[in-house]
This record gives structure tokens, C-alpha cells and sequence, in this order.
């Protein structure tokens, strides 16, 4: 009996990203074009329209298909914040049904939201874009927000973080579905890097700022300056004006870190942003921003960033832009 063939859904619903949409159909139909494998076709695509749910092909790269089971069901990312809670507030009982059915559901960046709002992650690992996370973590607490990561894969659940993850899931499918021999095909005829990447090498941390705790946000404020780069908690709860063990209660609550952790994430935000420019040392970046042992530092900042200094310096500093 002559193996199926994969057909992946991408969904087409409002607000969703068509750069995604497109993007996407592109890197499969590539990849099929690209695969070494017997005469037949290797991916089906179709785009699904969130309103009606018919198959919509605005050109012959989507081919028909038969009805679903689809293999697997893609959320792109949505540019328009949750636009499909007014306009479609059936799709994520529609999404469940279609992983009932047997489909493998995917979903990149704020596409998260949506995939979360089935119920199918609760107690499960997800990833969204780092920047929705503490929205994310309020409104879904069952999920286990796995930020780091660019790409969790559930088994039956995959989620992306970042607006262009779709690159990373597209390849991910590929390699699913067509083996790695496609997908490092697919990756040099796109000239894409096919190797596994990390959220936390873009993001900088955003320290909570309108927690209305003004002791707390004192004491924020004076962690800014130079001088208090190797502040105790000592002298933070004087800073505060409270006792030691109030003030680590407060700031955690207030901050989501303990004050340690917090001023940790403060100079390695600094040196991310001294890293990117030029003319700096590594060495002279971690007595910069606080770090008397330059070796503690590139420990420190691997471990948080998930590169060392000079591999973050290579990927974003300014010289090599």
C-alpha cells in the first residue's frame, strides 16, 4: 500500500500574518520540489480560511487535497492582537477538533495564544514570543512556558516563539516529514541556518516597572547606576527603607526575581548592549558592567543568554552587521 502523503493546513484567520502564510507555503513547496524520494508528491499545502474553513487557493502551488485528517494543522503568528476572539470565537474549538482527528498542532509566536485557548496545553510545555510571556503566563498558568526555547516540541503539540520562528517550524516539519537530507537541502537553497537556535539569544531584559510597590521601584531606579552594580541586599533594603526580610519578600513579589537574580539580569542586559558595539573588550565589558573575574562573567552571561560573550558579539555586534 503506497505510503500518504503529508498535508499540512496552515490557517488562515484574522489577524494571522501573511508573510507567514506565504513564507511558509513556499518553504514546503521547496522542500518537496528539493526532496530525493519516489516519483510522487512529497507535501500537500493547503491554506485554511478561519471564517468559512474551505480550502482557499489563490494559485496552483496549493494542490487539492483530500478532506482532513490533515497531518498537521499550523497557527501562524497574528500582527493584529487577538482580532479572532470577536470575529471567530469558534476557531479554537475547531483547532481541537482537528487534533481529535489526529493532526499535529503547531503554532509560532503570538499564534500560541491561540493553540493555548483549546485547553490542549494545560499541564503541557509551550513557548511564545518572549516579550508576550508575562502576559502569557497570567492568562494560561496551567502552560509550562518553556521562553527560552525558539521551538518545543510536544510530540503532538509544536509551538515556536518569535514572528519569524515560522522559518525554524517550517524546517522543523520538513525534517519530520522528509527526513534531514531535505531539510539541510531546503535550508541551503533558502540560505537559512537549519541549526537549532535559542529565544533567549535576542531577548533583553525588561525589568517591571508599574507594580506600584514605590519602595520596591526606589530601589529599581538606584540599581541603574553605576555605582550599585554589586549592591547587597543589605544595602537594597536601606536603599527601600525596609527590613531585610520585608524587602526580599516585597521586591520578589513585586519584580518576579529575587534581588540577587534581578541585578544579575541588570549587568548582563548592560553588557549585551556593550558587546554590540565596537572597539570594547570582553574583559573590559564584564569589569564594566560589574564582574571583578572576567571568567565568572562569560559563565554567567552563557548561562542567561545561552552564547558566550564573543559568540554574541559575532552574531550581533555592530561590525558584523
Amino acid at each position: 500500500m503506497e505510503p500518504s502523503v503529508p498535508h499540512i493546513g496552515l490557517l488562515y484567520y484574522a489577524g494571522a500574518q501573511a508573510a507567514a502564510l506565504y513564507g511558509l507555503s513556499d518553504l514546503f513547496l521547496s522542500a518537496a520540489r528539493l526532496h530525493d524520494g519516489p516519483e510522487r508528491p512529497a507535501l500537500k499545502v493547503s491554506i485554511w480560511n478561519g471564517a468559512g474553513y474551505g480550502r482557499w487557493a489563490p494559485s496552483q502551488r496549493f494542490p487539492e487535497a483530500p478532506e482532513p485528517p490533515l497531518t498537521a494543522l499550523l497557527v501562524p503568528p497574528s500582527l493584529e492582537g487577538e482580532r479572532w476572539r470577536e470575529e471567530e470565537p469558534q476557531l479554537p474549538r475547531w483547532i481541537a477538533e482537528r487534533h481529535g482527528e489526529g493532526s499535529l498542532l503547531c503554532s509560532v509566536c503570538a499564534g500560541t495564544f491561540l493553540l493555548a485557548e483549546t485547553g490542549l496545553l494545560k499541564g503541557r510545555s509551550a513557548t511564545t514570543h518572549w516579550g508576550l510571556a508575562e502576559q502569557f503566563r497570567a492568562r494560561y498558568p496551567e502552560v509550562r512556558l518553556a521562553i527560552e526555547q525558539m521551538i518545543v516540541d510536544e510530540g503532538d503539540l509544536l509551538t515556536a516563539g518569535g514572528l519569524m520562528a515560522w522559518v525554524d517550524l517550517g524546517l522543523r516539519l520538513v525534517e519530520r516529514y522528509l527526513g534531514q537530507k531535505t531539510l539541510l537541502a531546503t535550508a541551503r537553497f533558502l540560505l537559512v541556518d537549519p541549526g537549532e537556535r535559542e529565544q533567549r539569544f535576542y531577548s533583553r531584559f525588561a525589568p517591571r516597572l508599574d507594580h506600584g510597590d514605590a519602595a520596591v521601584l526606589k530601589v529599581q531606579h538606584w540599581l541603574q547606576r553605576p555605582e550599585a552594580s554589586q549592591a547587597s541586599v543589605t544595602e537594597m533594603a536601606g536603599v527601600a527603607g525596609l527590613g531585610e526580610r520585608t524587602f526580599l519578600r516585597r521586591f520578589q513579589k513585586a519584580s518576579g526575581l529575587a534581588p540577587k537574580s534581578y541585578l544579575q539580569q541588570l549587568r548582563i542586559a548592560k553588557a549585551q548592549e556593550l558587546l554590540e558595539r565596537p572597539g570594547i573588550t570582553v574583559n573590559a565589558v564584564a569589569w564594566e558592567v560589574g564582574y571583578e573575574d572576567p571568567s565568572a562573567f562569560r559563565k554567567v552571561f552563557q548561562k542567561l543568554v545561552g552564547l558566550t560573550p564573543g559568540d554574541y558579539r559575532r552574531r550581533f555586534g555592530i561590525a558584523a552587521g
